[in-house]
């Protein structure tokens, strides 16, 4: 990964974009989408950047930018269709801290705009290291076509919500109560009733979840097949995504470790090099550990689960459990087999 993604907050900031013709009006058109203070600098500028500048929604300069321009400016676009006047406004932001793009020019840039699927605040930023922006465009429209344009709604009255839900304890309840609002009852009551009726709904969710008692964990049982993460059936990937505990092998293959959400506690066990060996018995105390904690539990074993030892103590425990084959078997193995 060359262009690490980050969101950057851009409120009240400086944004100079040097251009006023149609190569700034497409970066323009993003920028102003945000809530950044936009200076824009060239000559003979489209009537789209005048009537923007007339709107109140940016400031036009109808000169080259100098220097003294750049003064506190967070990001700086060279878009003049230019190449040595790209250049020379860069520069200059260069030397005044602020970050650089030259538009179609990946090797000079310190930074590429992604493109953009927009539900605010729920933003999906799609990147290929500039190497296929028409593979970006795609992937933009399946997005566009696949997130309802309502998600936006339920983000921001969720997110007026966040100070309240604070009183569920972190961890697998908090997801779960966000889980059911976002996927189950927040559509449902905005498809119902529109905003009041979510924002009813989301406040008598909140009192049925601070009511009820954590509960105890489940132990998926996990097989990763042959160690290829697209042989992996939806069940088990969308078991690693939810996971709250990860205990695996060491001949688990990182591609499949990457399946787990970030703040999952992902635990190693087993033989690795010359150490000790993990027994039975201690990685059943681990799963009955965390289990009881309220965590849900993914033991992941490379080829088919073993579950004779593990159910049995899971069971004696008083454990809910579960036995996941990780691949769609036998048909998967044969296809390994025979390549």
């Amino acid at each position: 990964m060359r262009h690490f993604p980050i969101f950057l907050d851009l409120n009240n900031r400086p944004v100079i974009v040097a251009g006023a013709g149609a190569c700034a009006i497409a970066k323009l058109r993003l920028l102003l989408k945000t809530d950044a203070q936009i200076h824009v600098f060239g000559p003979h500028p489209k009537p789209q950047v005048l009537h923007w500048a007339q709107s109140g929604l940016l400031t036009y300069h109808d000169r080259p930018a100098n220097a003294c321009d750049m003064q506190g400016a967070t990001l700086v676009y060279g878009a003049t269709e230019n190449a040595v006047e790209d250049k020379r406004v860069t520069d200059l932001g260069r030397a005044a801290g602020a970050l650089v793009n030259i538009v179609d020019n990946l090797e000079a840039s310190q930074f590429i705009t992604p493109a953009i699927v927009d539900r605010a605040p729920v933003t999906v930023a799609i990147g290929t290291e500039g190497a296929a922006p028409v593979l970006a465009r795609k992937i933009k429209q399946q997005l566009e076509e696949a997130l309802p344009t309502d998600l936006g709604t339920l983000a921001r009255i969720g997110q007026s919500f966040r100070k309240a839900v604070n009183t569920i304890p972190m961890g697998r309840q908090r997801r779960d109560f966000w889980s059911n609002f976002y996927f189950q009852r927040g559509p449902q009551a905005l498809a119902k009733g529109g905003k009041d009726a979510v924002i009813a709904e989301l406040a008598l969710l909140l009192d049925e979840t601070q009511g009820a008692s954590d509960g105890q964990g489940h132990v998926s049982l996990v097989g990763s097949g042959p160690g290829d993460p697209e042989l992996l059936t939806l069940k088990a990937r969308n078991l690693l995504h939810g996971a709250d505990v990860v205990i695996y092998d060491h001949s688990v293959p990182n591609a499949i470790l990457e399946l787990a959400r970030r703040e999952a506690v992902v635990i190693e066990t087993g033989k690795k090099n010359f150490g000790a060996a993990w027994k039975p018995a201690q990685i059943n105390a681990l799963l009955i550990k965390h289990a009881k904690r309220g965590h849900h539990v993914v033991r992941l074993q490379s080829g088919n689960p073993v579950v004779s030892t593990q159910t049995a103590a899971l069971a004696q425990a008083g454990i809910d459990h579960s036995v996941i084959p990780g691949i769609a078997a036998p048909i998967a193995y044969a296809q390994v087999e025979q390549a």
